[in-house]
């Protein structure tokens, strides 16, 4: 009797066991949700454009130019003034910012090019992310607004963490959290991902909501997505500065008027 007991008992774990999902289990089917690994590792480049908008109440438009290797080329434009960003894909990067105090081209400082090549790599830290040197654990299954998710905690080769937050039915990605530095601080920091659309076979969320929590916090609302555009080398080059078009000239004074010759 207690055998069979035990036995019964035993049965009924059975299904639990069958639907425990891995580490690798989650990494596939979130990669399969975005379009499939073929699709995804086809894509040579990409342009996106939209609009930002910032906690402070200040608004502006964006592109986002990727191409492989690890290129990569922003542009932030607010008030009439663009803000630039670019990294060659290897080991250099630029920025131009005429709101800072030096507006002239400045490389990107270490830490920056720390993580770029993250910000750089649009398959995601996911995708061949052994190659990438990154560890992936799944720490487990909770809520997020309601939504059942699973959680997925990413430690790339530098040693920074991050954890990952991917809807459990349709393994799309919602959110992922951990610190960025500004300026000498390291800050909490998240970003939400939603409105998701499919684009030439890839879904893509066209709406990311990210910052750090209680402090500073910006929008980016995508209105279009390239897939493969034409984009020349040369974007990805250390930037050359855009110069002031110069001032007008001032309208001469109207001479006075001569008297009338006599024959």
């Amino acid at each position: 009797m207690k055998t069979r007991v035990l036995g019964i008992t035993l049965l009924l774990f059975v299904p639990l066991a069958a639907t425990a999902q891995t580490a690798e289990e989650i990494v596939k089917k979130a990669l399969d949700a975005r379009g499939g690994v073929d699709k995804l590792k086809a894509v040579q480049s990409e342009r996106i454009t939209g609009r930002i908008s910032f906690s402070q109440g200040v608004e502006g438009a964006f592109v986002v130019e990727l191409k492989r290797p690890l290129k990569m080329h922003v542009e932030i434009i607010i008030e009439g003034q663009k803000v630039i960003r670019v990294y060659d894909g290897k080991s250099s990067g630029w920025t131009i910012n005429p709101f800072a105090e030096t507006k002239d081209v400045q490389p990107l400082s270490s830490e920056e090019l720390k993580n770029i090549s993250d910000e750089a790599d649009f398959d995601g830290p996911l995708m061949d992310y052994k190659a990438k040197g990154n560890q992936i654990e799944l720490t487990g299954k909770e809520k997020l607004d309601d939504k059942p998710v699973y959680r997925l905690k990413v430690t790339n080769k530098n040693g920074d963490i991050r954890f990952y937050f991917f809807d459990a039915s349709s393994f799309l990605l919602l959110k992922w959290e951990g610190t960025r530095k500004t300026g000498d601080q390291e800050l909490p920091w998240e970003s939400f991902s939603s409105d998701f659309r499919e684009v030439q076979g890839l879904k893509y969320a066209f709406r990311i909501d990210q910052g750090s929590p209680g402090e500073f916090k910006k929008t980016l609302t995508t209105e279009k997505i390239e897939i493969d555009p034409l984009i020349d080398d040369s974007r990805f080059a250390k930037p050359v500065p855009q110069v002031a078009p110069p001032a007008p000239a001032p309208l001469a004074a109207p001479a006075p008027a001569s008297p009338p010759r006599s024959n």
